[in-house]
Order: C-alpha cells, then structure tokens, then sequence
C-alpha cells in the first residue's frame, strides 16, 4: 500500500456516484473530490469516495485542503478562493463540519448535544453526523440557538442550506434571522 494517499479532484466520468456529503448523484461532467481511503475489505486496495467539490471543502475540508494546495485541478480562482475559505472555517471551528442541514422538530424527544434540554416540537434544529472511518454518522440534533456556543461561531447559514432538502427562502429568512440575533 502506498504511504500517502492521493485524493483527486477531476471530472465525473458517469452520472452514477453519489454524494458522500450531500447524498445527491453527481453530474456526468461536473467537478467531483475523490478521497483515497484504504479498503477496509481488501489488503492494499484503496476506495475512493466522492464529494461534490463544495461538499467536500464543508465537510472534509483537511483532505481537501490538502489536495488544492498542490494543484488547482481547473477550478477558477474565485471559485478555488470561496472553496478555500469554506474549508479554512472547517478547520478553524472544528465542529461546524458535523452539520447535516435543519429542520424543524417533528416531536419533542430529541436532546440537544449541547445544552441535554429537549427540542420543542416545531423548533428547529440542526442535524449533526461524526466522520469515522470512512463514513458520517447521525450523531443527533441541537437546538438553533445553541449553535455559537456549541459551533464557536454563527457563520453556518452556507452549510445549513446546502445539506436542508426542503427548506423555502421564508425557512431560510427565520433560520438567518436567528442566527443574526446571537
């Protein structure tokens, strides 16, 4: 096996890879990240897993860091430097990568990881998931207004928006409007 494994940036060859961030197909054609794991069911195999580009910089933002810095792999230079920057505050708060979207509580039987309180039926909430060996874990939900506290900062609109299906522009005012309040 290799001693460092090199993740890639490159066009999708087909439209049949998933997301490992978002979940969603990625495009024929369109920019992807590939993360070269160790296969865990083969002896000195590699796996690749694939991210839309801005998935990856949210949500694993060292490999992907650490791959654009050695190349630019036909991103533009504004778009590499908004990438960047997205990735930069991954790493900078180191939690802010766990968010998987929001929603609103469908019940109230959910703790918050944060403050142990119970989320209110109908609040919103933020879903978290934990990156361990090759995979995001659902790790629970928090409570909106504990997200400074627990994330170390309130600049996670971008994220929530990105990994929230189904949110509406008026979802995403109310969700702005509490995150500006803290």
């Amino acid at each position: 096996m290799t001693d460092r494994l090199h993740h890639t940036v490159e066009p999708a060859s087909s439209g049949r890879a998933k997301c490992k961030g978002c979940g969603e197909l990625i495009a024929k054609g369109i920019l992807r990240f590939g993360e070269r794991l160790p296969n865990p069911f083969s002896d000195g195999k590699l796996m690749t897993h694939w991210f839309h580009v801005d998935c990856a910089a949210m949500k694993r933002p060292e490999p992907f860091l650490e791959t654009v810095s050695q190349d630019d792999f036909g991103i533009e230079g504004s778009e590499l430097d908004a990438l960047r920057t997205i990735a930069e505050k991954g790493m900078a708060h180191r939690r802010v990568p766990r968010i998987d979207g929001a929603e609103r509580s469908p019940t109230s039987r959910a703790r918050c990881r944060h403050c142990r309180e119970a989320i209110e039926k109908d609040s919103w909430r933020i879903g978290l998931v934990f990156y361990q060996e090759g995979m995001f874990n659902p790790s629970g939900f928090m409570h909106l207004a504990c997200s400074n506290d627990y994330f170390e900062t309130t600049d996670i609109l971008d994220r929530i928006t990105r990994f929230s299906d189904e949110l509406s522009g008026e979802d995403l005012n109310d969700i702005g409007a509490i995150l500006g309040r803290m």
